[in-house]
């Protein structure tokens, strides 16, 4: 594995996740078309159709909390019963504002503003009607923007909502599955291959690494067969070896959960060139924090180190003095304010000896 390669791959794996999306389009346009029969504007059909998918005609598995709930959100489409509670029916209006192009903008920002009030959002998001088709829209207009550079802060920034709300159903127990069963995080590799170090298409690798932290997070071992097999570990290699500060602790902390699984470990440590390729970089990452030390990032490449040490080979070459600033003093100074930091590297150490 050659993080260097990691560029051309990405295009084509999301094609999978593109002919999703293409699929979901068409159902929209039978939609629309059955608006058109009944004399219905599309917009104002799907609203409709939206409505009734949040109320009573939808089984949602886990309602939103909150004073009220969801499920008391819409109890009965037909009945007009008013809704129990306000923040509820805000985010209710903000998903039906996804579908005018005028408000849109402005709905993503509020929904993603408002994403930390109710822990279940994200299933409502993934079940509501045409809302993930809306997401992946948001997040594949971006494609033109990124060679030749042409992505603005604004335009950034609106993707980058659209991210955030995908982390919501990435982090929900209920449809964080379906969300990879669907090669959604597939979309996000393009976001990921770009080397563009301006803070619009930084904030767009890191959005685009929370979903997929989101995922991992877990310890699935279907997840990490997922990124194992799409070829996502180049792309996380390149950011770790060239991503700013805060996408490279994301990174590694991806990397970490894949290779603590016992597949994504193998993968690794299985072929020379390609563990080689991961120790290289992992040291690269020691090396640039010489000027600038990052205790939450050594705390993550050092557990990666631990890990891989578990292997022989990658004991050996770590022997040979890749680790040279871990070592000597060059991060005293963290050694002596962290002391977690300081037990990993005794850890290391052991395992090395």
């Amino acid at each position: 594995m050659n993080a260097g390669n990691a560029t051309g791959g990405p295009h084509s794996s999301s094609a999978m996740a593109a002919q999703n999306y293409m699929y979901t389009q068409q159902q929209q346009q039978q939609q629309n078309a059955l608006a058109q029969s009944k004399g219905l504007e599309a917009a104002n059909y799907q609203n409709q159709a939206l409505y009734a998918r949040l109320g009573g005609n939808m089984a949602v598995p886990a309602p939103i909390a909150g004073a009220g709930g969801m499920a008391n959100m819409h109890s009965n489409v037909n009945g007009g019963q008013a809704v129990a509670n306000a923040e509820n029916e805000t985010l209710y209006q903000l998903m039906v504002e996804l579908f005018s192009a005028t408000n849109r903008e402005q709905a993503l920002a509020e929904l993603s503003r408002r994403r930390d009030q109710n822990p279940d959002l994200g299933i409502a998001l993934w079940n509501a009607y045409g809302v993930m088709t809306i997401l992946y829209q948001e997040i594949i207009a971006i494609y033109p923007l990124l060679n030749p550079p042409a992505l603005t802060m604004p335009v950034s920034n609106r993707a980058c909502n659209s991210l955030a709300l995908l982390q919501l159903v990435a982090t929900h127990e209920h449809t964080r599955m379906q969300l990879l069963k669907a090669n959604v995080p597939q979309l996000l590799y393009p976001f990921l291959s770009t080397t563009n170090k301006a803070k619009q298409y930084d904030n767009l690798r890191l959005t685009s690494l929370g979903v997929i932290g989101a995922l991992v997070k877990y310890d699935n071992r279907e997840v990490i067969r997922f990124f194992v097999l799409t070829e996502f570990l180049p792309l996380c290699l390149k950011i770790m070896d060239i991503g700013s500060e805060l996408c490279k602790v994301v990174a590694t902390f991806i990397f970490q959960k894949i290779i603590l699984d016992e597949g994504g470990f193998q993968y690794v440590t299985s072929h020379p060139r390609r563990l080689h390729t991961v120790l290289v970089i992992l040291n690269n990452v020691i090396n640039q924090m010489v000027a600038a030390p990052s205790g939450r990032l050594l705390k993550s490449v050092t557990k990666c180190l631990i890990c891989l040490a578990d292997n022989e080979d990658a004991k050996e070459e770590m022997r040979e003095g890749i680790l040279e600033h871990l070592r000597d003093s060059t991060f005293a100074q963290v050694l002596a304010e962290d002391v977690s930091y300081r037990r990993l590297v005794y850890q290391l150490m052991a395992k090395l000896t």
